[in-house]
């Protein structure tokens, strides 16, 4: 029987043909997310609890693969992983609550130029009275996968902006970072968090490239 599953997890080893279509580019990137994900101030276990919250806003199922494989080298537990996905949920669904405020402008007619205003923060308390259950259980979800427990809250925001880097979420930006800065995160940690994040959303696109080799191929 065909089999019709366009991911294979034996098709990852078509990523090597990459390099050979386009040696030099795939050395840059293979250096870069290499540097990306190695020790520095946030150290590797940290780096790749934010690389699987990553792939699973990317939609990557060779990352989260990949990550899940070397965080589980580097004895990560299955609870912290969960952390780290809530995290990254909780984010996914806070960019597009946060994008709700864009749809209350638009609705009401009042966009202009500038759609990202920090002061349209305020209109959150609107949603409360438009749909206030639901609203009321995402602030509780979002609360619960924030707050500490076996990763850090430190840790949790780290992954938070890295998460709202990918989702292009400029409110999300604004409030995690804030949160970061308060909890002493430095502008270093800020940088090494966004670099990850940055090779994460990168290494999707090169890793779904084996999807093309095969459909290219048929």
């Amino acid at each position: 029987m065909e089999n019709n599953s366009l991911y294979q997890k034996s098709s990852i080893r078509r990523l090597p043909e990459l390099a050979k279509l386009t040696p030099e580019t795939f050395k840059a990137f293979a250096e870069f997310d290499k540097l990306a994900l190695s020790d520095g101030i946030i150290p590797k276990k940290t780096k790749e609890l934010i690389a699987i919250a990553a792939a699973h806003v990317t939609g990557c199922p060779y990352c989260i693969d990949a990550h899940v494989t070397n965080a589980k080298r580097l004895e990560i537990s299955k609870e912290e992983i969960a952390e780290a996905i809530m995290v990254a949920t909780a984010l996914k669904a806070g960019s597009a609550i946060a994008h709700s405020l864009n749809a209350l402008q638009a609705y009401d007619g009042e966009n202009n130029e500038d759609l990202y205003q920090k002061s349209n923060l305020a209109r959150f308390k609107e949603l409360n009275q438009l749909s206030p259950e639901a609203f009321r259980a995402f602030n509780k979800f979002d609360l619960e996968a924030l707050k500490p427990g076996l990763l850090s809250r430190k840790d949790k925001e780290l992954i938070a902006v890295a998460i709202a880097h990918i989702t292009g979420c400029a409110y999300c930006i604004e409030i995690h970072v804030k949160n970061a800065k308060k909890l002493e995160v430095s502008r270093e940690e800020l940088a090494e968090a966004i670099f990850v994040a940055t090779a994460l959303k990168a290494g999707s696109a090169l890793a779904h490239s084996v999807n093309a080799l095969n459909a290219y191929d048929l």
